[in-house]
């Protein structure tokens, strides 16, 4: 089915979305709660739901958002290597989608999931609650937006390690002890290295284009040599993170051990990430091993969560 012919616009508007990666935001919900699960036994299955829905809608927003700003601003119209994994999801470009109609929708689902959000604060009442959704909704939207801007500012980068990592999985651990704590650190720190690790090597095909329109992501403001050890020391962080958990805490025994045991993928992806096959066209090997690393370690650390519960 054309995703252009009339008949299909729903579709249309849910592949904009880029609906492959809203694991990226499901990834710390997940974590946060079967880390509340695994320590305290607690377990809300709606406030679990509506977070889950919430964050999905918000980065769903956040996408197209994203895609409107980058269009408006040339980065995607200036970029001649776009990759399945960076780029935008370029339905602009293809004139499959007018920049209204992404922008509406954007907007839509943005407001969607700050409802939806706003239904878990009015059933917490909780502060803390509010402050974190506030943070992830106006971080999703100023990524791109001006005046702010901040993945064209060399702090797009910490910023989603920050939104898709240490936040949410403190939200979701929140949502289901009501406590905050120091145990979620070490975790959401995991999470939020790797989903680091998947926007920066997702920056290197973007490259010339970012910097042809003065967006300073890592890759552009380091360049590309310093950036693959920023890569490669990153990745090493997030297993030394787990090791040094698996010592102080016995809740992250089969969490930090499963996490440990796609060391061999890391390897790979090591050797994958150097400056010169990264820029070329096709060659994104690293891209999807690195996203794979980011689904792999969700799951490892959800399941060794779960498995800790059960046999506590």
């Amino acid at each position: 089915m054309d995703p252009r012919s009339p008949h299909s616009k729903p579709l249309t508007l849910l592949l904009a979305t880029r609906p492959m990666f809203l694991i990226a935001s499901a990834a710390p919900i997940l974590v946060g709660t079967s880390l509340a699960y695994a320590t305290t036994s607690a377990f809300d299955p709606l406030l679990f739901a509506l977070a889950l829905l919430a964050i999905i809608t918000i980065h769903a927003g956040a996408n197209m958002t994203n895609d409107y700003f980058d269009h408006t601003s040339r980065n995607d119209w200036l970029n001649q290597n776009p990759t399945p994994f960076s780029g935008g999801r370029r339905y602009i470009q293809q004139a499959v989608l007018t920049p209204k109609a992404t922008l509406t929708t954007a907007v839509i689902l943005l407001a969607a999931g700050s409802a939806i959000g706003l239904v878990i604060v009015l059933l917490t009442r909780s502060l803390f609650i509010l402050i974190l959704g506030l943070l992830g909704l106006l971080g999703g939207f100023f990524y791109t937006a001006p005046p702010i801007r901040l993945g064209y500012r060399s702090t797009g980068e910490p910023v989603i390690a920050l939104l898709f990592g240490l936040l949410p999985v403190y939200a979701a651990y929140y949502l289901q002890t009501r406590t905050i704590d120091t145990v979620p650190l070490l975790p959401a720190c995991i999470l939020a290295i790797l989903i680091f690790l998947v926007i920066l090597v997702n920056e290197f095909p973007d490259a010339p284009a970012d910097a042809a329109v003065n967006k300073r992501t890592l890759v552009v403001h380091f360049g590309p040599a310093a950036s693959v050890w920023i890569y490669r020391i990153a990745l090493l962080a997030s297993y030394i993170i787990a090791a040094v958990a698996i010592l102080i805490d016995r809740t992250f025994l089969f969490a930090g051990s499963f996490h440990l045991f796609t060391l061999p993928l890391a390897f790979v992806a090591a050797r994958l990430v150097n400056k010169n096959d990264l820029a070329r066209p096709g060659r994104y090997r690293a891209n999807q091993i690195t996203i794979l690393l980011h689904t792999l370690g969700t799951l490892t650390l959800t399941a060794g969560f779960l498995l800790s519960a059960l046999i506590s």
